[in-house]
């Protein structure tokens, strides 16, 4: 037997759950506020209070979505569970981008109008030139062969008998952050002496010497260094490439490549004329990901050079403009400089999804 679910609902019910549930935030943060010399304590009671506080406050304006007319109840039930992550992401993300937006025409110290003084800096000045030059670098050459390699791998994988062996040992860098890469490849560019009068020291350079070659200061290496830096990145995201390569590999189905061989087709055929082909939609996925992280690129510049000896990116010469000169104008101006290149990447990449999605 169904009932009309505005009968089920009493008004005087609904008003003390209202007021339960404001007594309830209200009180918790009261509480909250009280307990702060017991850390202990007031940690427990946060991660409590918090938890009930969101159950009992959807669960409220869920029943005060319900209780509407019908017309606007589906509108107002989505709002009360889309609303708060919409609100978070318009005060997370879209009222600082406003902001940096405003600060991007103001001097550096955010209090005089300068119009677009800041934007002539970013593409004028040669530091700015260097950094883009820098990351159209990491963009080409540290995107293709992040991608290349994880396409190869997850081919050459895919026939193997270890192939969860090989598969796990390409994709365990992943699990170690950026910065803790930057160190771990620190060591092994690591040279002693000065200028390029340096002896082996690190990894690399005792390789280098046991196989008759001369040490080098490889971070040093004008132009170069970035190739030396990039390696890093390919270490890192192969694996990814490879995880999301393989599983459209796998994908195909085995009869088309069947009838191929049955054609006559030999393996590089098949790959070149079948596999290409079929994961490209992944393939442009995946490039456009790892080109987004090239572009947003920081936290390896910063760990192995700092931004010297003609490494420098965008988003280090950013942090450098904030935090080390204390330029806020010049500073916000570069931050929408990378958002305006990275936003047509992404709504590429979301595009491509739209579309993947909408053919299946």
């Amino acid at each position: 037997m169904s009932m009309d679910i505005d009968s089920k609902r009493n008004p005087a019910a609904l008003a003390g759950l209202l007021l339960l549930t404001i007594a309830f935030l209200v009180g918790g943060f009261q509480l909250l506020q009280n307990l702060q010399e017991i850390k202990v304590l007031m940690t427990v009671f946060a991660v409590v209070w918090g938890l009930g506080s969101t159950a009992l406050l959807f669960f409220t304006l869920n029943s005060v979505a319900e209780m509407m007319p019908r017309r606007f109840r589906s509108v107002a039930v989505a709002f009360v569970f889309a609303g708060p992550a919409i609100i978070i992401l318009f005060w997370a993300l879209v009222i600082p981008t406003i902001r940096t937006l405003r600060l991007s025409l103001m001097d550096a110290h955010g209090m005089k109008f300068v119009g677009l003084d800041n934007f002539i800096f970013a593409f004028t000045d040669p530091i700015m030139l260097e950094a883009f030059r820098n990351n159209l670098l990491w963009m080409v050459f540290g995107t293709s062969f992040c991608v290349a390699l994880g396409l190869v791998i997850a081919v050459l994988a895919d026939k193997s008998r270890h192939e969860k062996l090989f598969k796990s040992l390409i994709f365990m860098p992943m699990a170690i952050s950026f910065v803790g890469a930057g160190v771990i490849w620190k060591f092994i560019y690591a040279y002693k002496g000065e200028g390029f009068n340096v002896t082996e020291i690190g990894l690399l350079n005792a390789i280098v010497v046991a196989l008759g070659g001369k040490a080098q200061a490889w971070l040093l290496v004008p132009f170069w260094n970035n190739f030396f830096l990039i390696i890093i990145m390919v270490w890192l995201q192969t694996g990814y490439a490879m995880v999301i390569l393989s599983s459209a590999i796998k994908a195909i189905p085995g009869e088309i490549n069947e009838a191929a061989k049955v054609d006559g087709a030999g393996a590089v055929t098949i790959f070149f004329r079948i596999t290409i082909p079929y994961i490209m939609p992944t393939i442009i996925t995946v490039t456009t990901t790892i080109l987004i992280f090239s572009l947003k690129l920081f936290d390896i510049v910063r760990v192995m050079t700092g931004g010297n000896f003609g490494t420098n990116v965008i988003a280090n010469e950013f942090y450098l403009r904030q935090f080390t000169y204390g330029n806020s104008g010049q500073a916000s101006a570069i931050a929408i400089v990378l958002l305006v290149v990275i936003v047509p990447v992404l709504m590429y990449n979301l595009k491509e999804f739209r579309g993947r999605r909408t053919l299946k």
